[in-house]
């Protein structure tokens, strides 16, 4: 049976999933002491329905995911409202080091993936599928370089790349959280907050109440920046230059945040922030709900192997490299569970991480920039070098 939801149902299906998240965390400890984000929570639960639905032949969902890209966008515009030039001043250090890492991860998960696809009897250009085209680059690059490896010769590259880029997706989504707290409890991070010790507690902070007008002046504001985001976005494009689409936002967003505190201009900074988080929820939930996991099942005992041996690098690289090198405080274990996401999915979900573990121990501003410049912009132009001179050696 085909079941056919147009948008409104589409919409109506994932603030549905996503409350039930939100319900699940609040009865089941589990999700909520590994910081497991709501839209994960209940997105999977959905996506393993209908993945269900789909082996038994009994229906197959379509979904009406055009709002996805919009609230997407929408989000990073609001994360770059979100940065003075303080902030960037403070963070401009840990950017550059967080390049670093990033960079060396995905040419460890190109290493790992070749290496091991060859005493698997798969052709070692496969190995990229497995290694940062579809972790690092997510269902983005998977969708890019996979035919194009397909037209150089390795069949199937395309299924590989994308059926990889899904549990990678689940993956960095289920672990960024988990390891985030052990981090935090296992070296007693002093938390922002509270200025002390992290304990099993909650964070509590006092928010200050919205407002219709000031929700309709945030509002505005997102949407206008948006609008000019757009057209430098297209700018660069017409370069030759590839980016994330909202990229051309988040710049223009953080121009305008700049501008606008020089000149004494008030702009609705808790209202965009309120308005951000509610965006970050619809698409993660939307991307969830999309997820097609009978792509998996496409994956042979070797991938299997690989991608579990990406899972256990990503881990291990988070927790001790990531950790450690960005300074072992409590914005280092922030950045290492966005890392997680970006790092096996999409900076989305890096995002949802960190709102996870910061909804428990306490807000790290310095974590969101760092981790939205680098994973919406670095990452793609370090991943697209790299994938380059691998194809070029590997074909």
């Amino acid at each position: 049976m085909q079941i056919d939801l147009g948008i409104y149902l589409t919409m109506a299906l994932a603030s549905a999933v996503f409350y039930f998240g939100v319900w699940l965390k609040k009865r089941v400890e589990l999700l909520r002491k590994f910081c497991i984000p709501a839209p994960v929570a209940g997105g999977l639960l959905f996506a393993l329905l209908a993945f269900i639905l789909n082996i038994t032949d009994a229906a197959y969902i379509t979904l009406d995911t055009s709002l996805q890209s919009i609230f997407m966008t929408a989000f990073f515009t609001t994360v770059g409202f979100g940065a003075d030039m303080k902030q960037i001043r403070e963070g401009g250090f840990l950017v550059a080091k967080f390049v670093g890492i990033v960079t060396l991860l995905v040419l460890l998960q190109d290493v790992v993936g070749v290496l091991l696809s060859i005493p698997l009897g798969m052709h070692p250009a496969m190995g990229l599928c497995i290694g940062s085209i579809a972790m690092t680059g997510g269902h983005g690059n998977a969708a890019s370089f996979g035919p194009m490896l397909e037209e150089m010769g390795v069949t199937g590259a395309t299924v590989v790349s994308v059926s990889a880029a899904t549990f990678g997706l689940v993956a960095g989504s289920v672990m960024g959280g988990p390891i985030a707290r052990r981090l935090i409890l296992k070296h007693k991070v002093t938390l922002p907050q509270t200025g002390a010790a992290a304990s099993e507690q909650n964070v509590t902070e006092t928010v200050p109440p919205l407002s219709a007008k000031k929700l309709t002046e945030a509002a505005a504001e997102i949407f206008t920046v948006m609008g000019i985001g757009s057209i430098i976005g297209e700018g660069i494009s017409s370069l030759g230059i590839t980016m994330p689409s909202f990229i051309g936002s988040l710049i223009t967003a953080v121009i305008v945040r700049n501008v606008c505190d020089s000149f004494g201009i008030k702009l609705a900074l808790h209202e965009i922030e309120a308005e951000g988080e509610a965006c970050l929820n619809m698409f993660l939930s939307l991307a969830l709900i999309s997820l097609k996991l009978w792509e998996l099942l496409d994956l042979a005992l070797p991938m299997i192997l690989i991608l579990l041996a990406q899972a256990l690098l990503m881990a291990l690289y988070a927790y001790f490299v990531a950790y450690y090198t960005m300074g072992r405080d409590y914005t280092a274990c922030c950045i290492a569970a966005g890392l997680c996401g970006f790092g096996m999915g999409a900076t989305p979900n890096a995002m949802a991480n960190m709102d996870a573990v910061t909804m428990r121990f306490g807000q790290c501003k310095t974590a969101y920039i760092v981790v939205a410049v680098v994973g919406g912009l670095f990452v793609n132009i370090a991943n697209s070098i790299i994938l380059t001179a691998f194809i070029n050696v590997l074909i």
